[in-house]
C-alpha cells in the first residue's frame, strides 16, 4: 500500500475539491492519502500556516482558491518545494470565461450564498426528513419522488440525496403482509420507483443491522425463503403497478439517485409534451382565422 500526503486547499467549505480527490483516487489501486482539509483560506496568515505545514508534510495539494494572489503564493510555495499543486476548477472557468466572454466575479462560496435555490433545498430535507419510512403518507403528493422498497434497500438515504440535489422525497417500506397507503397506487404528480437488491445482499445487511442492535437473528426478516419471497413480491407490485424498478445490489446511493432522477425528467418532459400537445388542440377555427388576417 503506497501512503502519501495530500493537501486539499479551498476558500470555501472544501466540498469541491474533497469530491474531486476522492473521484480521482478510486482509479488507483494500492494508495491510501492522509487527507490534510484546510477550508475558508481566505487570508495570506491563514494560507501561510497551510503552506508551513508542507515542510513536515509534503504531498500533492489540490486546491480552489478564487483570489490570484493567494493561488500564485500557494504555486510559489510548491513550486520551490517541488510539489505538485493543481486548481481543481482553474482550467473549467476559464472555459467558460472564454465561451461566455464574461470575467468570473472572483467571489468566494458563492454556490453556498442564501439564493432561492438554497432554501428549495432546504425544504426538500426537511420534507425528506418528515416522510421517512412511511411517515405522513397523506403528503405523498406534495412529492416529487416517491420511493418503494423492502427494509435495508437504501430508500431513506437516496431520499435525502435527492433531496440535496433539490428534490423532494418521501419513501415508504414494502412489509409483507402490511397494507401499503391508500393512496400510493393513485399518486398523480410524483415519480413512484420500487428498489430491489438481491437475497444474499440483504441478507447480509440485515444481519449487519441487527448485530449491531445485538437483536436475535432467527427470524423471517433473514431467513431465506422469506426473504426471497419478500423481494419476488415487491417486485411484482412494483412492475404490475409500471413503476420503474431498479436493483440497489450493486449501485451507490448517487449512482441510484442518478437513474431515478434520469426516469423523473422523462415523466416531466412527457408531461410538457402532453401539456404543448393540448394546447395546440385548444387553438380553434376562430383563432386560426385570426392568425390568416394577421399574416
Amino acid at each position: 500500500m503506497k501512503r502519501f500526503h495530500l493537501h486539499l486547499v479551498s476558500d470555501s467549505t472544501g466540498e469541491t475539491v474533497s469530491s474531486v480527490a476522492r473521484a480521482s483516487l478510486v482509479q488507483f489501486d494500492h494508495v491510501a492519502a492522509e487527507e490534510h482539509v484546510w477550508s475558508l483560506v481566505r487570508t495570506k496568515g491563514q494560507l501561510e500556516k497551510m503552506i508551513a505545514n508542507l515542510d513536515t508534510h509534503p504531498g500533492m495539494v489540490l486546491f480552489t482558491l478564487i483570489d490570484p494572489e493567494m493561488r500564485e503564493i500557494l504555486r510559489q510555495a510548491c513550486g520551490k518545494r517541488g510539489l505538485p499543486c493543481i486548481s481543481v476548477l482553474g482550467h473549467t472557468i476559464r472555459e467558460f470565461a472564454n465561451y461566455l466572454d464574461q470575467e468570473a466575479s472572483g467571489n468566494a462560496g458563492a454556490q453556498y450564498e442564501l439564493s432561492e435555490d438554497y432554501f428549495a433545498r432546504m425544504e426538500a430535507i426537511n420534507f425528506a426528513l418528515e416522510h421517512d419510512d412511511g411517515q405522513a403518507t397523506w403528503q405523498l403528493e406534495q412529492a416529487d419522488i416517491v420511493i418503494v422498497g423492502p427494509s435495508r434497500t437504501s430508500k431513506s438515504p437516496t431520499c435525502i440525496y435527492l433531496a440535496y440535489r433539490g428534490y423532494k422525497a418521501a419513501n415508504v417500506p414494502y412489509v409483507p403482509n402490511c397494507p401499503l397507503p391508500d393512496n400510493l397506487t393513485n399518486l398523480k404528480q410524483p415519480l413512484v420507483v420500487g428498489l430491489t437488491i438481491g437475497q444474499e445482499r440483504l441478507i447480509d445487511i440485515r444481519l449487519t443491522r441487527m448485530a449491531a442492535m445485538n437483536q436475535e437473528a432467527r427470524t423471517d426478516y433473514v431467513n431465506e425463503e422469506r426473504v426471497r419471497e419478500e423481494i419476488d413480491a415487491s417486485k411484482k407490485l412494483f412492475r404490475g403497478q409500471g413503476w420503474p424498478v431498479i436493483d440497489v445490489t450493486r449501485r451507490s446511493v448517487e449512482e441510484t439517485a442518478t437513474l431515478i432522477i434520469q426516469y423523473r425528467q422523462r415523466q416531466v418532459d412527457k408531461r410538457r409534451a402532453a401539456t404543448e400537445v393540448d394546447a395546440a388542440a385548444d387553438i380553434t377555427l376562430e383563432d386560426i382565422n385570426h392568425l390568416n388576417r394577421t399574416e
